[in-house]
């Protein structure tokens, strides 16, 4: 299997090669450059298996020329655990034919664990064979920088350092990433909100002296193996409600899109996803395009629902790339606009994008309502991100399909939002219960590049 950019312009890669490099040297995102399909029988025998014998099926495929067969299978095993339950990501009805699939029972609360729990496994297993060290940069809106540093954490060959917005991250997200002790991991509070910091991380990447000279690597969603991983829970929650005999819709509370994405991928593999629904919460930019308005940055607005406040999706670059037909030059021209403040979607391609996604909002109220009607009606106590998927996937929820909403973190991580909406304080688990008595380890950095990579090189291990 080898690996191309949506820009057309850099060189064919492995999976291996990918995963290392993360974002490709001409600015764009690798991808697969074909998609394997799944047979119904392939798919439906998935069912009842334990996770990570789905996870082994689905993603072997991509994988194989990388990683032995064993090795791989030991990979999937270590990732998966230290998760805290055995389904690893179980299904809960909601409602009539509306499910919730938890997909926050691993180290940190959060769905990114199914990737970052793996990717760490992966990035140890290569550059352990290869005998090299990396520099690990990330970029975090709550989510992906704990689960980052929880997974590479005290790892020999890494070095990580993740940028999130300083006083725009919940106390939880921001302990999560503060408290480890392991002198391999740095958790950086830049005074600015996610796209700064993202757009800190790619400037990075596109600096070549200093990503060659630091051996930079990425681990954002912008890295296929991120979103490889994620596409498991979608054949694993379809084939658990009768897939592939008949079809279900997801609903996905989505901010960088690379969740979502996932789903997509899963449905070009064959798994019969009938709609993907996008749900925003006020930062819309996502829910604004695919109603015809444009791709257009707007100003990041704080939530309840932090880890969504983005108003550049990196992911959705994947999903234009195959919206315009898998035409680089296209992708790169529209990523050249998106500087100038953004740009608009051709006919054709929005017409593309329409034929699998859907999309809808939710306000602060509609949001904080939501938890409060949920845990009455379902005693199911969701975060305020869940929520959001929640309240946008009941309104495109069909009376002949399964709506399964993606519940992506433990409503711990966010209590203060959690208990104002329905009167519960949220405990956290018992193996985190000291989060708040452990000293903290952070630095404050300006929104300066210069000041961020001085601090990378003079804190990456000889």
């Amino acid at each position: 299997m080898k690996y191309i950019s949506t820009r057309g312009q850099a060189p064919e890669l492995t999976f291996e090669e990918a995963m290392l490099t993360g974002l490709a040297r001409d600015g764009g995102l690798y991808l697969p450059a074909e998609i394997p399909v799944m047979t119904k029988d392939e798919i439906a025998s998935l069912a009842g298996l334990p996770y990570e014998e789905i996870a082994f099926r689905v993603m072997w495929p991509y994988v194989s020329g990388s990683f032995a067969e064993d090795e791989f299978k030991s990979i999937i095993a270590r990732a998966y655990q230290g998760f805290g339950h055995a389904a690893r990501a179980p299904l809960k009805q909601l409602n009539e034919n509306h499910f919730l699939l938890e997909l926050f029972h691993g180290p940190t609360l959060a769905f990114k664990d199914f990737a970052m729990q793996l990717i760490g496994q992966l990035f140890q297993v290569a550059l352990k064979r290869r005998g090299e060290r990396v520099t690990i940069v990330g970029a975090t809106s709550g989510d992906t920088g704990s689960a980052a540093i929880e997974a590479f954490r005290g790892l020999d060959a890494v070095d990580v350092f993740i940028l999130f917005p300083h006083g725009r991250v919940s106390e939880v997200q921001r302990r999560q990433m503060t408290t480890p002790a392991d002198s391999n991991v740095h958790a950086l509070a830049l005074e600015g909100d996610f796209d700064d910091c993202q757009a800190a991380v790619k400037d990075m990447f596109n600096d070549f002296d200093f990503r060659d000279g630091v051996k930079l690597a990425g681990v954002n969603s912008i890295n296929f193996a991120r979103v490889l991983a994620q596409v498991v829970y979608y054949f694993s929650a379809a084939t658990s409600l009768g897939a592939p005999h008949r079809k279900v819709s997801f609903t996905v509370p989505t901010g960088n899109f690379g969740d979502i994405f996932a789903g997509y991928i899963a449905k070009r593999m064959g798994l019969p996803i009938d709609r993907l629904v996008v749900a925003t919460n006020q930062n819309d930019i996502l829910h604004r395009c695919l109603s015809g308005e444009g791709y257009y940055k707007g100003d990041t607005i704080p939530s309840i629902s932090p880890s969504m406040d983005i108003q550049v999706s990196s992911n959705f670059e994947r999903a234009l790339y195959y919206a315009y037909g898998e035409d680089g030059n296209a992708v790169a021209q529209l990523m050249e606009e998106l500087k100038s403040g953004g740009f608009d979607v051709s006919q054709g391609a929005l017409q593309a994008l329409r034929e699998t996604f859907d999309s809808g909002r939710a306000s602060e109220e509609e949001t904080l309502e939501t938890i409060k009607a949920t845990l009455a009606s379902s005693a199911e106590l969701l975060c305020p991100h869940s929520a959001v998927g929640v309240k946008v996937g009941e309104e495109h929820r069909a009376p002949d399909v399964p709506m399964i909403t993606l519940a992506t973190a433990h409503p711990a991580k966010f209590p203060a939002a959690v208990e104002q909406a329905s009167g519960v304080h949220p405990p956290l688990p018992p193996r985190m219960a000291d989060l708040y008595e452990r000293p903290e380890r952070v630095t404050r950095i300006t929104n300066d590049l210069g000041a961020i990579q001085a601090h990378i090189k003079g804190h990456i291990s000889a």
